[in-house]
């Protein structure tokens, strides 16, 4: 029986690993030696797991409108520093700092926000220089 129980629990515990396997590290896709800043309309907003998800619509000088993808932190991460979906109306210009995808795609991890009247919300991401 007492086999039988430690049989269950390391099963378990090995089923409860396999999505942090999924979870990719911030050096996995982002380059910390490609910083970006842009400016940008909220498109989208997902407050799902394991990241946020902001999409932006950036005014490119020829008139074009190019969407960046910036990934955040958990939703409880920014639950927990007062952000809501409502806290962030589509179509609010922002301004985003981050990182760049390596794979050179429309794809930032972002460190932080900051909102028109100046405000700035950390975005919980796993930057390098994201606070401790």
């Amino acid at each position: 029986m007492r086999t039988k129980l430690f049989m269950i629990a390391g099963i378990a515990l090995l089923a409860a690993t396999v999505p942090a396997l999924a979870h990719h590290a911030f050096t996995a896709e982002f380059d910390s030696n490609q910083p970006i800043k842009f400016r940008g309309a909220v498109a989208k907003i997902e407050l799902i797991n394991p990241h946020s998800w902001f999409h932006v619509d950036v005014k490119e000088p020829d008139g074009r409108t190019t969407r960046w993808m910036v990934e955040g932190g958990t939703p409880n991460t920014l639950l927990r520093r007062g952000f809501t979906k409502s806290s962030l109306p589509l179509g609010t210009e922002i301004v985003v700092d981050g990182y760049r995808a390596k794979d050179g795609s429309n794809r930032v991890n972002g460190r932080d926000i900051t909102y028109p009247d100046g405000t700035k919300l950390f975005l919980g991401g796993s930057s390098p220089d994201a606070p401790k």
